[in-house]
Formats: structure tokens, C-alpha cells, sequence
């Protein structure tokens, strides 16, 4: 059995919302050797491992773990519940995991949860151990094991003090991210981050801290500030110390004056040789000494935090209680076997240390680390309760007198600390200190909790949440919105428009995508940044507000999500997938598994936007726990209507508009004509995007007029959304830029192309080489099927292939999907820009290039430096207006009674057969354009558009036999006859019954008819009496101007 690879799943991911360890395990023979047929193995494992008898597994109870040994299980499974198990004894609390075969026969991926990722993969190795130990009848030391791993785990997690801060912040659901190896921890993300390293947090100022550390300056302070405190003084030397003892009379306390911990402090010092020797033992810890008076009483520590008192404990020093024949070394090393004592502080007590200090504790008791003490007696190993130095707590809260609480905080005040220790010695901290001369002693920053957390007597006292209730109001939990966005297609479009709405409505938004990482405006990172180190890169910027992160599939399957939660996810699509075969993702459906991570990472007050035309898509939703808001192009998708009957969100088109939809209330958001970004709606797969990235908005909370205005201000061109269906003019040739790579964005691509008039298309393209075969060739297909000329560049990534194996395998599609009647040509090119610059040089006014970018960051500045001012980008509606009186693909539906011929003016509509007055000819409608062109049609004040069919090929005459209904509000244009038109007759309209103003073919009138007005300037020139007689035919937006013109034709 072999473990062949490891990842570390930090993040959401595709087996669980928590961390887990993914371990891919060859079992070599042993696939055809289950547990129930190795001789001995269960046996040994469950009397290695007797508790796992609590494993209930997929039996589901007591016991079930042990069922499944016995029945015959393989060993994949059992390492993940060994390595589960190994976790728990060792002292993390772990219970998921998961096996699962691959297409591999006799490999597994396991499934693992962890809490402490180097203790975690540490009992994952040690489980191989000892299931290959179990397998072979070796002997394996279970209890020395778990010893060494429990150290293990002591040495990597947070202290006691720093775990308590960050258990009590993820209670109330702020997140928590360790720094360092050491304490250093921060609390939230981006602008409503805090850090802390213990008890320390980013309120505590070096000044503060500072003078904490300067026992004496505190002292002082203190002093100063009528503190009651002990008398005392420096002292340069030894000699100078039993001056300074013999000044203050009495005992007296040698201490560094910068020490911590109570290392190198004695206490109750009396002689001359006492106090010059505990001189040397301060001066060993520090360079400066001080001498104080020492106060008898009991040693307490009261804990402040933000102002007030919230823990108080009564502290005593280590002591042995002698059994009559052990020595005084033996009786320590027992008390230091309690689990509860580690070194480092990492558990509840620390070990009692024989130092110079103690050796002269127990030479003051007549005593040695040798000598044995008669039974019952109560050996003093230190004079001062430090727990760092072995000392235990008893916990004194509720009995602090509120005098001496009074005191503490002032204490704190006047060192200024937002969090502090205060040591006070005295009497009975039941009374004021001033009544039994009880006196503050030391303020520490960054105190110790462990006494407060888990004292040896009395109550635990959770001084944690404490702490984070000073560093965050009740209701915030540290976080920031957050979006996730992932799918096959439109993800870096998707975020890209929602940073740029979330900006709008006043966020600094830090933006992870497949083109960098952004903090507000600036990029601080190039590349695909759309995994989970760019997302924690973002989510520790203290200036972002607002995350929006691109979820990639690879980042999912390697480290897993770079965030806990999310506030929104958005799922843009599935469609047929994209890197299908890869990491064992070989179907849409397990590729929609993965990226489902986001939508299972949603919090429960959060959304999931979900593409209600995607099933796959909306079978997210049963992952979600927050609400799903769906998006879809058609309002009556039947998901759409169902989720909006029982109450639920969603957003679509209606009528042109983007509609917000809560249950049967609809908002308008934005005219799609007024959205750069879908070019007036013709680009449907955009319209999609903004769908989703308004829901997105709407759910962040961007107010509704802002996200209107972001949407009619993001740019569709580069600088906006590069890459993603950009339009460049090169003196008449046009040319597509998309990176679309898969084949449902290509698809989507040549749909759209497709729209367009040019009757010449090239393609240059190109795919990675870790695509598979079938996907290659579905690609070429699509491109055989739209283009006259496919030049195949070679990617930069064939990722595993031969050289020329991509064009080879496209090539082939291309042939398959090429039309019997229209050949493509295919050529093999260079790289990309080769490629590029062999068409593009070439190119004739009118023809159509889809360049496909090797990668977006170089390919526009490519074409920048190279074609300089002959490039220039253009839009959708002017690709489309492009010589529609030359384009032969304009012909008559089979129902429409017309036909095409040439005539003077070009190709002309005729009748093909007799048509009667009022009788209708033609219905049409088309996309809307930004402005007037040549062959558009006006019909409304600011609004025109392009109609399809051939009702553009009608000509105009000041005597028309046709007039053309144009209503308000209604997307269709018909054309009636306005009398009896013989067969063979031309049809013809008047242009100034829907022009308010001609510029296109402003001039001289070439009708030829006998009421031929002589010029067209459109309909403001129009004379009364004809707009009168047009009646109903003049455009209705054009009858609302003047009232008079109310009587149709021939009333």
C-alpha cells in the first residue's frame, strides 16, 4: 500500500465546507485482499484501537466501523478512519471522511478531516505505519504513538492563551487565520480585520507595552498616579541591592527590572547574603535589577480587558506533598507527569523547574532535590506563584471587592493597555487594598490566560470572548462581503462587472480573477489568479470592503476554496464542461460536484445566483443554506415561474428590460439598449452575464439605482472586459476577440458571428493541449461550420502532447463540420502571433477575423503597438449595419408574398403575387442600435433599429403603395398594403412617416412619382397634409407630437 500524492484542502472543497487532507492511495494486491481475508489484521487493529468502536460508519451505529472490519473492507477506507482516529486520541476532535475508487483500478482518494494541518498529515503517516504493521503481525507501540503525536500537536497549535481568543472570535463567526508559526493571528478579513499575538492585540501600543516591560518605570507611573504600590529602587550591584534592602527595611523582593514570567525573581529576602545572591540570579535574567519591599499577603492576578474586570485569580506557588520516601526530585517529577503540564506553555500548568531560585527555596527549608521529607509534609519549591514557573490558580471573580477591581482598571489606564495583568499582593481580595496595605505589584501586557481559562480550583472563565467583544461590536463578525463566482463560461466577465457594480455603489473591491488581482482600481498581481492564495491575498488587503473572487476548478480540486463563507456565490453555467479528465472530473456532472464547493460555502444569510437554464445549475441548489436567486434570459423558464410563485428571487428580460423579480413583484433595472456590455441584447450569452452580476449586486446590497448606473457604464471594449467578445474596426475589417476556449463559449461565439453580415470569416485558434481529443474536435466543428478559413496557431500550453498533435486533432473537426457547399480552408499556423499577423496582414475591407488570444494580457497590446491608429474598437449594431442592400442572405420567408430582383435603385421587394388594400405583407422586428444608420428605421425618439427580413429592400417613394405600423411599446413592425398592389409591382414606403430627421439620404428625391416632394429631410418637413393622410402609418411616436394627425388612410 502506497500513498502516491497528498493535497491539503484548506477551503470549502468538493468532499466537505471544512478542511480536509485528500490522500490518493495505490493498494498494490492488497485491492484483492479485503480486511476480512488478511490473517489476524482485524483482531490486531481492534485491540490496537479498542475506541474505534465509536465509529459508526455507513452503518450508522455503534459499532458499525468494527461490521464493516469483519464483512471485509479495503484498506483505503480503513486508513481513513485509523488516521481519524489517531487525530482524536491525540487531542483534535475530527469525525468526517470519506473513500472513494478512482478510475484506477486499486486507487483510492481518501478523505480526511483535520484540524492542524502538520499534526493531520503526521497520524495520516503514522496510520500507513501501523496498517502495515497490523497487515504483517509486526509489533506497533500504539500508546507511544499517540504520546509523540500528541506532542506533536502541542508544538504546532496555538496556545492556550491565543486559542482561546480565536475558539471565542469563530463562535460568533468571525474568521480566524493564523500568521506565523508563532501567536500572530488576524481576526476577520479586509477592512474590518484586527490581529492579536497572545493576549496582545493591534490596540496595544508599543508605548504601552513598552513601559509594562520597565518594572520600575511602572512602578513609578503608578505611584505617581496614587496607586499603592511597593516601595523599591534599582540596583547597580550586588552590594548596592543590600543597600537598597536596608533602605526599604523589612523583606524585600530582587527581580529584573525587565523580566517576565517570574523567571529570576526571589521573594521574602532578609539577609545580606539572600539578597547579593538573588541579585546574581536577576542580574543572569536581565541587565538592569530591582529591589522592592515585599508585601505579605496572597498573590492575585486580576485580568483587565477593555475597562473592566472579567477574571481574577488567587495564584500559589508549587509545593510537593512528601510520601515518606520519595525525594524531592522524585515527588517533582511526579507532579510534572499530569498531562496538564507541558513545557511551552501549551497546556493549563507548566513543569516545576529546579533553578537556582528553587534550590534556594528548598536550601531555606533545610532541603535538597535529594532529600527525602517525612510524610505529609508540604515541601515549597518557589515563593512566587507564577504558573510559567509551576504555580497553580484558584479562580476568585465573583469575590473581588469592586474597590479593588476600581484599582486594577485605573492601573491599566495609566499604562495604557487595552488589555492587562494586574498583580496585586494582599490580604483578602474580599476588601479594598488600602485596608490591609494590599499594593499592586506588576502590570503585565499580554498576560497569561491559562489561570483564567482553566483554573486548577473554581470556575473556567471564558476571558476569549471577552477579548473579542472589545475588538468587535456585538453584531459584526469581522467579515466583508464576499462573491464567489465560478462555471464553465463568464466568470472573469461576471467579475469584472460586479466589482465594477460594487464600485459603483462606493465599495473598495478587491478582485480576484483569471487577469490579476485588483485592490480598487490598482492591480498588484498579473496572471490567473483565480485560485485560493490570490482570494487570501485579497481577503487580507485591510483597504478592501467588498471581495470578488473568481472561483477557478482548479483551485477547488488543489487547496480548495481561499475563503470559509461566502455572502454570494454565482454559478454562471455548466453547460457540456470544460477540462473534462482531469483529477478524475471526466463529466459535466462532476465538474458541477466541484464547483458546487461555492454554493455549499454560502452562509446561511448569503445567496446562491443560480442559471435557472442550466440543469445541472439548479441542482446546486440543494447545497445551498441561504436563499437561491435564479437568472435566466426567459422569463417563463419553468424553474424561474416556479421559484417566483412560492416567493423566491430572480432575475430576468422582459420587454428589453433587465427585471428584478421578488415573487410577483417586478423591478425595472435597465434597458438593455443602455447596456454596453450585450451590445442592445444581440449578444445573449452577455445578457446572461449581467443577469447574474445584477443578482449578484442586488444581493450584495448595491442600491438599485447604482447598480443601473454600473451597468450603463461598463465597457464592453478592453478596457473593461478584455478578451471577452471584444470589436476592433482595422479600416473595414472586423475583428473578434474572445478567449472563449472550450466548446460552449465557442459555440456562443459563432452564434453570434453568425448575426453578422460579412460573407468572409477567418478564425485564428487554437486549444490547450490538456483538453480531450473529443472536446478538440467539437471545436473544430464549430469553427468548419462558421468559417471560411481556420488557421490553427500552436498554444503555448500543449500540456503532454507532440508538437502539431492540436492542429491535427482540430484540423479533422474542421473537415467533419464543414459545409458540403462551402469549403474551409485550413492552414497550419506559427505561434499565435504569427498566426495573427499572417491574417491580419492580409485581410480585405469587409471580411471577419475571430482571433482567439493565446494569452489576453499580450494580445491587445500586440495589436496596439502593430496596427496602431488603423485599429480602432467599434460595436456590435455597426458590424451588423454594415452593407445590408449587399447582403444576399436577405431573402423572403416561405409565407411572405414577395420576391427579390434587381432594380434601379439595387434589389427591390416585389409583389409575387396580388395583394389587397390593408391586407398585411410583412411582420418584423430587429435589434436595437445606438444611433441612425443607413439602413436602420426610427421607432421611438431615441431608438432605432436594424429589422430583419427584407423589408429594409423597400424603397422609398412620396407616393407609397405600403405603409408601415410603428406602435409604442410593441416590438413589431408590419408593412400593409396601402391599396391593391398588382403582382410584379414594386413595393414602396415612405421614409418620412418614421424619420424624424434624414441625414443618410438627406437630398435630392428619386422616386420619380407624380407627388415627388423634391428633397427627404424627414418628419418634422413632412407637409400637415400629408401626415394627415398617413394617419395610423405615421410612427406613433411621431403622431404624439401633434394631435391633428388622428384619421388613418382612406377615412
Amino acid at each position: 500500500m502506497e500513498i502516491k500524492s497528498l493535497k491539503v484542502l484548506r477551503g470549502p472543497n468538493q468532499w466537505a465546507s471544512f478542511p480536509v487532507l485528500e490522500v490518493w492511495v495505490d493498494l498494490g494486491h492488497l485491492e484483492d485482499h479485503p480486511s476480512h481475508t488478511l490473517p489476524g489484521f482485524n483482531d490486531r487493529l481492534m485491540q490496537w484501537l479498542p475506541s474505534m468502536i465509536e465509529h459508526r460508519c455507513s452503518i450508522g451505529e455503534r459499532g458499525g466501523f468494527f461490521q464493516r472490519l469483519r464483512t471485509g473492507t479495503w484498506m483505503g477506507h480503513i486508513l481513513e478512519h485509523v488516521t481519524l482516529e489517531l487525530q482524536s486520541l491525540a487531542g483534535t476532535t475530527v469525525g468526517f471522511g470519506r473513500a472513494r475508487e478512482t478510475s484506477t483500478r486499486g486507487v483510492y482518494r481518501v478523505a480526511i478531516e483535520y484540524k492542524e494541518e502538520k499534526f493531520a498529515v503526521e497520524c495520516l503517516h503514522t496510520a500507513h505505519r501501523l496498517l502495515l504493521s497490523a497487515i504483517a503481525n509486526d509489533p506497533f507501540e500504539v500508546a507511544c504513538e499517540i504520546k509523540r503525536l500528541r506532542k506533536v500537536l502541542l508544538d504546532e497549535q496555538l496556545g492556550p492563551s491565543t486559542r482561546s481568543i480565536v475558539e471565542a472570535a469563530k463562535a460568533r463567526g468571525i474568521p480566524a487565520r493564523r500568521l506565523s508559526d508563532g501567536s500572530l493571528v488576524r481576526l476577520g478579513q479586509g477592512s474590518k480585520q484586527r490581529r492579536i499575538i497572545a493576549a496582545e492585540t493591534d490596540r496595544t501600543t508599543a508605548v504601552a507595552e513598552s513601559i509594562a516591560q520597565d518594572k520600575e518605570l511602572t512602578r513609578t507611573l503608578l505611584s505617581e498616579a496614587g496607586i499603592p504600590v511597593p516601595e523599591g529602587r534599582p540596583a547597580v550591584d550586588a552590594s548596592d541591592a543590600w543597600a537598597a534592602a536596608e533602605e526599604i527595611g523589612g523583606p524585600v523582593v530582587v527581580k529584573p527590572r525587565y523580566g517576565n514570567q517570574g523567571r529570576g525573581v526571589s521573594v521574602n529576602l532578609s539577609t545580606r547574603e539572600e539578597v547579593e545572591r538573588a541579585w546574581h540570579v536577576a542580574r543572569e535574567q536581565d541587565a538592569a535589577v530591582v529591589v522592592e519591599r515585599f508585601v505579605s499577603g496572597d498573590d492575585y492576578r486580576l485580568l483587565v480587558v477593555g475597562g473592566a474586570v472579567v477574571a481574577a485569580a488567587r495564584r500559589h506557588p508549587p509545593t510537593v506533598r512528601a510520601d515518606g520516601s520519595s525525594t524531592v526530585q522524585e515527588l517533582i517529577d511526579r507532579v510534572n507527569e499530569d498531562p496538564r503540564r507541558c513545557g511551552d506553555h501549551a497546556t493549563s500548568l507548566s513543569p516545576v523547574v529546579i533553578d537556582e531560585v528553587a534550590m534556594a527555596v528548598l536550601a531555606e527549608q533545610g532541603l535538597s532535590p535529594e532529600s527525602v521529607p517525612c510524610l505529609d509534609r508540604i515541601v515549597l519549591l518557589r515563593q512566587n506563584a507564577n504558573l510559567s514557573t509551576g504555580g497553580t490558580s484558584e479562580d476568585v471573580t465573583d469575590h473581588v471587592h469592586p474597590d479593588v477591581a476600581s484599582r486594577a482598571v485605573e492601573a491599566a489606564r495609566i499604562i495604557g493597555l487595552d488589555i492587562a495583568g494586574i498583580d496585586v499582593v494582599t490580604t483578602d481580595i474580599r476588601h479594598p487594598l488600602e485596608t490591609q496595605r494590599g499594593v499592586v505589584v506588576e502590570v503585565n501586557a499580554g498576560p497569561g490566560l491559562r489561570m483564567h481559562l482553566e483554573p486548577t480550583v473554581g470556575t473556567p472563565r471564558n476571558v476569549g470572548a471577552a477579548i473579542v467583544d472589545t475588538l468587535f461590536a456585538p453584531a459584526d463578525n469581522g467579515r466583508i462581503p464576499v462573491a464567489a463566482v465560478t462555471g464553465t463560461n463568464g466568470k472573469t466577465t461576471v467579475v469584472r462587472l460586479l466589482a465594477h457594480l460594487a464600485t459603483t455603489g462606493g465599495a473598495t473591491v478587491g478582485t480576484t480573477c483569471t487577469e490579476g488581482v485588483w485592490i480598487g482600481a490598482r492591480q498588484i498581481e498579473g496572471g490567473d489568479c483565480s485560485g485560493p492564495v490570490s482570494a487570501r491575498r485579497v481577503l487580507a488587503n485591510p483597504s478592501v470592503t467588498t471581495a470578488v473572487l473568481e472561483t477557478a476548478r482548479g483551485g477547488i480540486l488543489r487547496e480548495g476554496c481561499g475563503f470559509d463563507t461566502c455572502d454570494v456565490a454565482v454559478v454562471t453555467n455548466i453547460g457540456s464542461g470544460d477540462h473534462l479528465g482531469l483529477g478524475e472530473i471526466d463529466t459535466p456532472e462532476r465538474l458541477a460536484w466541484v464547483k458546487g464547493a461555492i454554493v455549499a460555502a454560502v452562509a446561511k444569510q448569503g445567496s446562491a445566483v443560480l442559471n435557472a437554464a442550466d440543469p445541472l445549475v439548479v441542482d446546486m441548489k440543494k447545497w445551498c443554506k441561504g436563499q437561491v436567486v435564479y437568472f435566466a434570459l426567459d422569463p417563463a423558464n419553468p424553474v424561474i415561474v416556479e421559484h417566483l410563485a412560492t416567493g423566491g428571487l430572480a432575475a430576468t428580460v422582459r420587454d428589453g428590460w433587465i427585471v428584478l423579480c421578488d415573487g410577483p413583484r417586478e423591478t425595472r433595472l435597465a434597458n438593455l439598449d443602455r447596456v454596453p456590455l450585450v451590445h442592445r441584447g444581440m449578444i445573449g450569452f452577455q445578457v446572461e452575464n449581467v443577469l447574474a452580476s445584477a443578482a449578484a449586486a442586488w444581493c450584495l446590497g448595491v442600491p438599485l439605482e447604482l447598480v443601473r448606473v454600473g451597468l450603463e457604464s461598463f465597457s464592453c471594449g478592453s478596457a473593461g472586459s478584455p478578451g471577452r467578445f471584444n470589436l476592433l474596426d482595422l479600416e473595414g475589417t472586423a475583428i473578434v476577440v474572445d478567449y472563449g476556449h472550450n466548446p460552449a463559449a465557442l459555440e456562443q461565439i459563432c452564434g453570434a458571428i453568425r448575426t453578422l453580415p460579412h460573407e468572409y470569416r477567418t478564425a485564428v485558434y487554437s486549444a490547450a493541449g490538456d483538453r480531450r481529443d473529443d472536446d478538440l474536435i467539437a471545436q473544430g466543428r464549430l469553427l468548419g461550420a462558421t468559417f471560411d478559413r481556420v488557421v490553427i496557431y500552436e498554444d503555448a500550453y500543449i500540456r503532454g502532447r507532440e508538437p502539431g498533435a492540436i492542429t491535427r486533432i482540430i484540423s479533422a473537426g474542421v473537415v467533419e463540420g464543414t459545409p458540403h457547399d462551402r469549403p474551409t480552408v485550413i492552414e497550419a499556423g506559427g505561434n499565435w502571433s504569427e498566426s495573427a499577423a499572417r491574417v491580419l496582414d492580409a485581410v480585405k475591407a469587409g471580411e471577419l477575423v475571430l482571433l482567439q488570444p493565446d494569452t489576453i494580457e499580450q494580445t491587445l497590446p500586440w495589436l496596439a503597438e502593430r496596427y496602431g491608429t488603423r485599429l480602432r474598437e467599434t460595436h456590435f449594431e455597426e458590424l451588423v449595419g454594415l452593407a445590408v442592400h449587399g447582403d444576399k442572405q436577405r431573402v423572403p420567408g416561405p409565407s411572405e408574398p414577395v420576391e427579390i430582383k434587381q432594380g434601379r435603385l439595387g434589389r427591390v421587394v416585389y409583389a409575387s403575387r396580388d395583394i389587397a388594400a390593408g391586407e398585411t405583407i410583412l411582420k418584423t422586428w430587429g435589434p436595437q442600435l445606438s444611433k441612425r444608420t443607413r439602413h436602420s428605421m426610427q421607432v421611438d425618439t431615441d431608438s432605432h433599429i436594424l429589422p430583419a427580413g427584407v423589408i429594409v429592400l423597400c424603397n422609398h417613394s412620396c407616393e407609397p403603395n405600403c405603409g408601415v405600423l410603428i406602435r409604442s411599446g410593441v416590438k413589431e413592425l408590419e408593412l400593409k398594403a396601402l391599396r391593391t398592389i398588382a403582382t410584379g409591382e414594386a413595393l414602396t414606403v415612405d421614409y418620412e412617416t418614421f424619420e424624424y430627421e434624414i441625414e443618410y439620404v438627406g437630398g435630392q428625391c428619386l422616386c420619380g412619382s407624380a407627388k415627388c416632394r423634391g428633397r427627404l429631410s424627414g418628419y418634422k418637413q413632412l407637409p400637415i397634409e400629408a401626415k394627415v393622410h398617413y394617419g395610423e402609418f405615421v410612427a406613433e411616436y411621431l403622431r404624439a407630437q401633434e394631435t391633428e394627425v388622428t384619421s388613418p388612410v382612406g377615412a
